[in-house]
């Protein structure tokens, strides 16, 4: 097994560190261990957005060359008012 040493770190991010091995029931160097798989593996998630990602579990199966669903990117929703 490779080992890693941090240096540097600021304190409050040791504290939060600390504070979440705790929650989680683990120690310092497993929660980091966890975190930093779970960094790795969502950057190989794959790129596509979420429609085309849906699209291609059912291409094939239905949905024809041609028709998939557009993605919105950068859609601004507006937050609606519900004090009035």
């Amino acid at each position: 097994m490779a080992q890693l040493l941090v240096r540097n770190l600021e304190d409050q991010l040791k504290v939060r560190l600390q504070r979440r091995a705790k929650r989680h029931g683990q120690s310092m160097e497993a929660e980091t261990r966890d975190i930093l798989r779970n960094a790795l593996r969502q950057e190989e998630a794959p790129a596509g957005g979420l429609g085309t990602e849906i699209a291609n579990m059912f291409r094939g199966i239905g949905l024809r060359e041609g028709e998939e669903i557009p993605e919105l990117h950068d859609f601004k929703m507006e937050i609606p008012d519900f004090e009035s």
